[in-house]
């Protein structure tokens, strides 16, 4: 979708807007307002106690970049790779801490690189989970097993099957396996992804546009890595960690919202 197109109708979820940020292409897919049961039902197996379930209403729509950020993004913005697992451009960059990308974020923004009326963001915690849930229920986007066949983790260590399949021991090209009902790829696996939110536990009730705690000492990561046994790759799982802390298993996901 141009932008011109955004502009005289209004998107569907899934709807593409594609940009040219420093030279390389960047696919945002869009996630319209809504209402969805965000964390785990009790009798979800391998639940942990931070997922209570509750319901979440997003009275606004936002764009999220359909692959985590690749290291040929970072490097056209930044001039530099800080990933382990490099050799291949179109892998998701790590070794990035919260500060890193919040860095990231900026210099887009300063640079004028988002579409009119809107800005480059991290996706809040609980857009996070509504973009990779696309309407599903199950522990999965995709259903209620995952063995490392549909998306990158440690398959020797299944979820909702026996069955054990492959582990990679290292991050996989962004879109090696299928995307979710929206067109996001790797919201599964592959690599944690950071979310604006601090860490904090979960309302009691329901809850309209989600910020998290107002402080912390850790920012949420989402989506289970590579080498994460499947149960941490659920819709619902939940990780953190401090704000400056960098690892292989680490990198994050531009969204694109409306300016306020």
């Amino acid at each position: 979708m141009s932008q011109s197109q955004q502009s005289s109708r209004q998107p569907q979820a899934g709807d593409p807007l594609e940009l040219a940020i420093k030279g390389v292409k960047a696919v945002f897919r869009y996630c319209p307002p809504g209402r969805f049961l965000m964390g785990s039902p009790e009798d979800e197996a391998e639940r942990k106690g931070n997922e209570t379930q509750h319901e979440v209403t997003l009275t606004r729509g936002f764009w999220l970049l359909e692959t985590s950020v690749t290291q040929r993004l970072w490097e056209a913005v930044t001039g530099e790779n800080p990933s382990k697992f490099k050799g291949a451009a179109a892998r998701p960059v790590e070794k990035v801490s919260w500060k890193d990308c919040d860095r990231f974020i900026g210099n887009l923004n300063s640079a004028g690189l988002a579409p009119e009326g809107l800005r480059f963001d991290f996706p809040t915690e609980a857009e996070w989970e509504y973009a990779c849930r696309a309407g599903a229920r199950t522990p999965f986007s995709f259903g209620t097993a995952l063995n490392g066949d549909k998306a990158n983790c440690d398959g020797y260590f299944p979820y909702g099957t026996t069955e054990k399949d492959v582990f990679l021991e290292k991050t996989s090209p962004v879109k090696s396996y299928a995307p979710n009902a929206w067109g996001l790829y790797d919201m599964h696996g592959n690599v944690l992804e950071w979310c604006k939110d601090w860490y904090g536990e979960y309302p009691s009730g329901s809850v309209t546009d989600p910020q998290g705690s107002l402080s912390g000492s850790r920012r949420v990561l989402r989506g289970g890595c590579w080498f994460d046994y499947a149960e941490y790759c659920r819709s619902a799982y939940r990780s953190c960690c401090d704000p400056s802390g960098r690892g292989n298993s680490v990198g994050f996901r531009l969204a694109l919202r409306s300016v306020e």
